[in-house]
């Protein structure tokens, strides 16, 4: 008998972290705060204001619309690219904001939400490599953030991956010729190509994409109540309008990206894509 309580005692004794684990939703909304991952250093979406010095950005602003919907505080974590995976699979974030692309890998170690939005990998290169076809750049060392989908993405297409902390060091890898291009969202590729421009150095987007990526709201594994929150709020920021306002607010026309929002919240089973591995 005496066995038998200890073995019941140790089954108890294991329930536990599971049962905060599976209760994630209840420690936010009892602690009143909403810890959010977010880019540290991808404009437009999460990247610290040269004057403020404060997270700034499209994902900033969704983490603290998702807090507000909850009635709790925004405690914003910015995260580099490759950190972002782990922190929110560790649990160290509650969720992560921070232009997560959705891949078969990363929904092993994480859960999606409904995605937000649909991005495509997108190479740039010298402005007199713009007319090639993308075929033309299997075995040439193409930049990415290290981590990045943009990385699996150069991979896939036969590129050579060279890889840094952050776009920018990408970028500049480029323009000091150490790369025939890097590759990174369509909306930041964009932003780069202006950035060369004013700077006098003419670069290009190839037409075709490397990817098509859905991009969501990453959260741990077994938290099936905070999902479905999220993914309500999701849906009721779509319904009022707000999600449509952040994007014309960072991405849309008037901005350095001159992007109209298409891609409303839908579930990742009604989109039409390959995932990246």
């Amino acid at each position: 008998m005496r066995t038998s309580h200890l073995a019941l005692a140790g089954l108890l004794a294991l329930a536990v972290p599971f049962t905060a684990w599976a209760d994630r939703l209840d420690d936010i909304l009892a602690q009143k705060k909403l810890v959010c991952g977010v880019q540290a250093a991808t404009p437009p979406f999460g990247y610290a204001d040269p004057d403020s010095r404060q997270q700034v950005g499209h994902d900033v602003d969704l983490c603290k619309l998702i807090a507000a919907r909850l009635g709790v505080a925004a405690e914003i974590r910015p995260l580099s690219t490759d950190a972002k995976v782990p922190e929110i699979k560790l649990g160290h974030v509650d969720i992560g904001v921070a232009n997560l692309a959705y891949t078969r890998s990363r929904g092993e170690q994480v859960q999606f939400s409904d995605p937000y939005y649909i991005t495509r990998e997108t190479l740039v290169v010298p402005a007199a490599s713009g007319s090639q076809p993308l075929a033309s750049f299997k075995g040439k060392r193409i930049a990415t953030s290290k981590g990045s989908t943009s990385e699996l993405a150069v991979k896939l297409n036969g590129g050579l991956p060279i890889t840094f902390q952050d776009p920018a060091s990408a970028y500049l890898a480029v323009i000091q010729n150490k790369a025939a291009g890097f590759v990174n969202n369509e909306m930041t590729a964009r932003q780069y190509i202006q950035r060369a421009a004013q700077s006098g150095v003419q670069l290009a987007a190839i037409s075709e994409p490397l990817a098509l990526e859905p991009i969501g709201i990453g959260l741990q594994h077994e938290q099936p109540r905070l999902l479905a929150k999220v993914n309500e709020i999701l849906n009721q920021l779509e319904a009022d309008g707000e999600l449509t306002g952040l994007w014309n607010k960072w991405i849309g026309p008037g901005t350095a990206y001159n992007m109209v929002r298409q891609d409303k919240v839908q579930p990742m089973t009604a989109i039409a894509f390959e995932p990246l591995p």
